[in-house]
């Protein structure tokens, strides 16, 4: 059985989301995965104009472009017009400029998000060069699980395990 190390925090949530959606933990990663990673086909191209992205923070929205392989520019608000070499330069920006007193280390490809045509959001780190997935998860192809991996089995095997078992 192939298995992942997560935090004591992490666990609880994927339990507590399974549980409240009667659903197994691996169907919920699986949900996770499928709707937080476009495929190369899915996923917007970035043209001469970028690729529109946003993020709020501290009730504020700003409006931005992504060019390939990292620069933003901010389209609007107070810092409309501003190039940056990275996601995250844009981002420590964003947030020195409306909240400057407390520490703006934030990671950009995070902190930008991206509207699909459903309403969706994504972050930007879904279409970061290198990141686009071929198949529905990052390990497609690279991990041998035995056929009851996600058994019901094995998950009330694991929820007795965290004391989760009703």
């Amino acid at each position: 059985m192939a298995t992942i190390e997560v935090d004591e925090e992490t666990k609880r949530t994927v339990s507590f989301a399974a549980r409240m959606a009667h659903l197994t933990e691996g169907a919920v990663i699986r949900r996770l995965i499928a709707t937080s990673t476009w495929t190369e086909e899915e996923a917007p191209r970035a043209t001469a104009q970028g690729v529109a992205i946003y993020a709020d923070y501290d009730g504020h929205r700003v409006r931005a472009r992504y060019f390939e392989p990292a620069r933003v520019e901010i389209v609007d608000g107070p810092l409309a017009g501003q190039s940056f070499k990275s996601p995250t330069g844009a981002a420590r920006a964003v947030i020195r400029n409306f909240n400057p007193d407390i520490n703006d280390n934030r990671n950009g490809w995070a902190f930008w998000q991206i509207e699909d045509e459903t309403g969706g959001r994504r972050s930007l780190q879904s279409i970061r060069p290198g990141a686009l997935r071929s198949g529905r998860g990052s390990l497609r192809g690279q991990l041998a699980a035995s056929d009851d991996w996600d058994s019901d089995e094995t998950n009330d095997g694991i929820a007795r395990d965290f004391g989760l078992a009703p």
